[in-house]
């Protein structure tokens, strides 16, 4: 009779875990606490993690072994004997994080301990997607060059893009104003430039992350971040956790039936995503079918309905076809504004006194706070964090509050996102971090 170890004895369907598991959590829990808060030493880490000092010790010479973390000095100035201090070793790997903005693509490079070797915005020239992953290409290998790195030494590439995967056509889907984002061509592109180590984030989600880790999110277990600038979008967090959904479409209000008059409606073939935004595996799904309305802006300055092209509101969503920075555009021209207009130019003028202005923007807050009651009154999230150039607008955050004051049934927190153009990239190097420790963890021997 063969003797079964007394670790894979199965107990009611259970099995207890192998020892080289247990060590694997255990290395796991003493790097993330390195990480989070270090340098520590090895009594620091035993009485933050619980772990008796051997088990600590044995932990911290595999992990020292493996190269992800080092020596920091001693900690001297303290009774009894000096202390060795533990921390994550920067070298160990490093992540880029890429934004695929409309009018400018944004990157980074940070080692692992977090630190950002550089970062560098440039204007987009291209206007097809060949080009536009070419320009993403160089910005990356200029990235790599200015932070002293080569390229191999890249082990996690984060893409902040719009819209959310499509495993069943293998494409970006609902990428708003992007020309052509939404072909196979995209996708294909950026995996042979790339590599495995690839993954393809929503934007605004990504925003949201950086937030939870850098901005008012810290403080907030549940909240939502709004974009409002050439695109509108959310990024949700609830319980601390960044919430995409079944189908990875969670916090597309772009696609919320506001800003539109009544009118017939039109199918739209929206292709369902998995949870998830990134291009690793994920099961299959069934497209969903949806309607938006023949898109027309309601209000204004004078409460008219002005049309916009029922084809953009398809493709684009309801609400960003009203109230992104080209639907207050429209709106202020058809109030009678002339010359060279843009969003900023309409927001200036409503705060030198413009009437026609200031109705444009009470309207686009009208429009922003309709769309976060409707967040209110399913998720009711502590706060409300504004981001993109509309969003951050000086004066708009108390705008959109007063308008909400009047139709919400609870008013959380409004605030304006401190984190400027860069949130985006931020988040990605984030979210980059935490998958390149994984993969480091799950390849420890």
């Amino acid at each position: 009779m063969t003797e079964v170890p007394a670790d894979t004895v199965p107990v009611n369907g259970l099995s207890a875990a192998r020892p080289a598991l247990i060590r694997a959590m255990n290395e796991q829990l003493l790097l993330e606490h390195i990480r989070a808060a270090g340098p520590y030493s090895r009594a620091d880490l035993a009485r933050a993690s619980g772990l008796s000092k051997p088990t600590v010790s044995l932990a911290l010479a595999n992990l020292e072994r493996a190269g992800l973390i080092r020596l920091a000095g001693q900690r001297t100035g303290v009774p009894g004997r000096s202390a060795l201090l533990y921390e994550v070793r920067p070298e160990a790997g490093f992540v880029l994080g890429l934004d695929i903005g409309l009018r400018y693509l944004r990157g980074a490079v940070a080692d692992l301990a977090g630190v950002v070797r550089a970062r560098e915005s440039r204007e987009v020239r291209a206007t097809n997607v060949r080009g536009r992953v070419s320009e993403l290409v160089q910005l990356a290998e200029d990235l790599s060059e200015q932070a002293g790195i080569s390229p191999a030494a890249v082990i996690q590439t984060v893409v902040g893009s719009p819209g959310v995967y499509d495993r069943q056509r293998d494409v970006i889907a609902l990428t708003g104003g992007l020309p052509g984002w939404d072909r196979p061509e995209a996708l294909t592109r950026l995996r042979e430039a790339f590599g495995e180590g690839l993954t393809i984030e929503n934007d605004v989600d990504a925003a949201a992350l950086a937030e939870r880790a850098l901005g008012h999110g810290r403080d907030a277990d549940s909240f939502a971040f709004v974009h409002v600038g050439t695109g509108i979008g959310m990024g949700l967090v609830l319980g601390g956790r960044l919430h995409r959904g079944v189908h990875g479409v969670a916090g597309e209000i772009a696609f919320l039936p506001l800003g539109a008059a009544p009118a017939a409606s039109a199918p739209l073939a929206m292709a369902a995503v998995p949870d998830g935004a990134s291009t690793g595996a994920a099961p299959d799904v069934a497209r969903t079918g949806g309607t938006v309305p023949d898109a027309a802006r309601t209000g204004g300055a004078d409460g008219g309905a002005d049309r916009v092209d029922p084809e953009e509101a398809r493709r684009r969503g309801t609400l960003e076809t009203a109230a992104a920075a080209d639907g207050i555009v429209r709106a202020a021209r058809r109030v009678g504004m002339t010359g060279p207009v843009s969003a900023r130019t309409v927001f200036e003028a409503a705060a030198s006194g413009d009437p026609r202005a200031a109705a444009v923007v009470a309207e686009e807050a009208r429009l922003v706070a309709a769309a976060i009651c409707c967040v209110i009154t399913v998720v009711d999230p502590s706060l409300i964090v504004l981001g993109g150039g509309i969003g951050q607008a000086p004066g708009f955050a108390n705008a959109v509050t007063s308008a909400l004051a009047a139709m919400a049934p609870v008013l959380p927190e409004v605030r304006v996102s401190a984190l400027g153009t860069e949130v985006v990239v931020d988040g990605c190097l984030a979210e980059g971090a935490s998958l390149a420790w994984n993969q480091l963890i799950a390849a420890l021997p």
